[in-house]
């Protein structure tokens, strides 16, 4: 293939459009890499990145070279010097390059690639197979995370879910909202204050915290203190999340379990031995291979099985339809949970008659936070995958990046014929 034939090859797989053209293609195969080079003609005017006011060419930038999409496995790379025009309203300003975004080290078209392989792979992963370091695979996730948000529209969320997702050992938290028709996450905050919401609700314009209509949330006081200093009627819209309230529950059987255990064992009795799981498991969820050991505790005259008797029955209150015959159960349900002698079980249960509003506002939303719940596992296995995110910050991104539903995507230009 000829020279010529070169620069229009290389003109054709970057995508350039008049004025700009290829000038000159070098091939170093011991280094395994392309050097194309861009000009254009000279006394082409070019629009202001601001105002379009096409103008002359003021000057030009030193030059500086973006990486590409591999040519037949050899990396490569666009060098030009982008001119700069002076407008007379926003200043000396550089052109829009077609190939690239401001500020950008990567064409749009390596961008979008890296992108797919991002959404796929961890950073280290993605940093491997696209040949970069891992500082460069982060960047380009940092900058799709800063594209999709500065192109997401401001929208209307009637139904959002708060959640707070432990970040590491101890005590460190981020505050997660999400948009649970959409599945997306749409605000993260350090910590799981008061405050952390407060930063979500000040994002929102009065119309749309007016139109937020219902809020799934546990039952952390601070939350709830958020949405009462943000929203009108906030005791109407705030559903406490049934999946957080039978957490609660099967804290307080295991407790149970736990203290009869060494009561138990201490008489050299060992049935509950090894049968903490058992005791977490909804009626329907129990394995197969469990049932037969389950039916002998459940049918034994132990504290455990009177809790967890306790605590299926609670999560019969979602299943009613009219809010009288579930307000009729949880009245029948809360007598026999403070009847029963079981401490643990009658101070959940104390607990929840004092949020009560809260918990009979499911039957006006009809609303739980199993989205948020989803949204979890899936920020779970991002962290998990996240041995490389060096500090809370870099995780939120990544949090971003997989489940914030953003358009990613730089804009491409159209390539010619």
């Amino acid at each position: 293939m000829g020279p010529m034939r070169d620069l229009e090859l290389y003109r054709h797989l970057l995508g350039l459009e008049s004025p700009w053209t290829v000038t000159r293609v070098e091939l170093a195969v011991e280094a395994g890499r392309v050097d194309v080079w861009a000009g254009h003609p000279r006394g082409v005017r070019w629009p202001c990145p601001e105002c379009g006011r096409e103008l002359p060419a003021h000057d030009h930038t030193p030059e500086r070279a973006w990486r590409h999409l591999d040519s037949c496995q050899f990396l490569t790379y666009l060098h030009a010097e982008p001119p700069r025009v002076a407008c007379p309203e926003h200043g000396v300003r550089q052109v829009r390059l077609p190939w690239a975004e401001p500020m950008a080290r990567f064409t749009t078209l390596f961008e979008r690639l890296a992108v797919d392989v991002l959404r796929e792979c961890d950073v280290q992963g993605a940093a491997r197979l696209l040949r970069l370091s891992w500082d460069e695979a982060w960047h380009l996730m940092e900058r799709a995370v800063a594209r999709g948000q500065r192109a997401k529209p401001a929208r209307i969320t009637p139904q959002i879910g708060v959640d707070e997702k432990a970040v590491a050992r101890g005590q460190a938290y981020i505050t997660v909202v999400t948009d649970l028709p959409r599945g997306t996450v749409e605000y993260l905050a350090d910590e799981r204050k008061q405050s952390s919401l407060d930063g979500y609700f000040a994002t929102l314009s009065p119309e749309q915290r007016d139109a937020i209509q219902a809020v799934a949330m546990d039952m952390w006081d601070p939350f709830a203190a958020s949405v009462r200093a943000h929203l009108a009627d906030a005791d109407q819209k705030i559903v406490f999340d049934r999946f957080h309230i039978m957490g609660h529950m099967g804290t307080a059987v295991d407790t149970v379990r736990k203290q009869e255990n060494r009561t138990l064992r201490t008489e050299g009795d060992d049935s509950l031995v090894g049968s903490k799981y058992l005791w977490l498991y909804s009626r329907e969820n129990l394995p197969r291979r469990h049932r037969h050991r389950f039916a002998a505790l459940r049918d034994a005259e132990l504290k455990t099985a009177r809790a967890w008797a306790i605590k299926e029955d609670l999560r019969r209150l979602w299943s009613y339809h009219r809010p009288a015959a579930g307000l009729r159960h949880w009245k029948a349900w809360y007598f026999w949970a403070t009847h029963s002698r079981l401490a643990p079980v009658i101070a959940v249960a104390r607990m929840l008659q004092r949020r009560l509003p809260g918990i009979l506002s499911y039957f006006r939303h009809r609303l739980t936070n199993a989205g948020s719940e989803s949204l979890n596992s899936r920020i779970q296995a991002v962290r998990t995958a996240a041995r490389g995110y060096r500090n809370r910050e870099h995780l939120k991104t990544a949090i971003f990046f997989h489940c914030g539903g953003l358009n990613l995507y730089p804009t491409t230009h159209s390539i010619p014929g």
